[in-house]
């Protein structure tokens, strides 16, 4: 799969373990989501069908306030998340590269703090995927 300025790493896992590396590896971040939904969870409440499919969204005021205040659109693409889903068979992880949401927002994607985004992202998904 595709698509610019969304990085998908392969999980060696199930959905449900998958998950459990990344609630780990985000308490070893000190990092509390600020909300979960469960897209699978509910599209099943309405009578549709779909696949296990769990959005996280977490963050740090202290790493997104000064983007925002340099390009206040880009608190659309603000907090973080991090897309757990299984589909075909296989678990998979994405996230907005943060370089994209730069030049998205017209910002230079070489900001220290969009640096910091990456790298922490790239983390979380390795380890939710069991590659780190």
């Amino acid at each position: 799969m595709t698509v610019l300025g969304f990085v998908v790493v392969e999980g060696t896992a199930s959905f449900l373990s998958t998950v459990a590396r990344l609630d780990l590896a985000l308490a070893e971040h000190a990092i509390e989501p600020m909300a979960r939904i469960d897209h699978g969870g509910l599209a099943a409440q309405v009578g549709l069908s779909l696949g296990p499919m769990l959005l996280l969204l977490f963050g740090d005021p202290r790493a997104g306030t000064p983007l925002m205040q340099m390009a206040p659109g880009i608190g659309i693409d603000l907090p973080l998340k991090l897309l757990v889903w299984e589909a075909e068979g296989k678990v998979r992880i994405g996230y907005n590269d943060p370089a994209w949401i730069a030049r998205r927002h017209g910002l230079v994607p070489g900001l220290p703090a969009l640096a910091a985004m990456h790298r922490l992202l790239h983390a979380l998904a390795a380890a939710a995927a069991g590659s780190a």
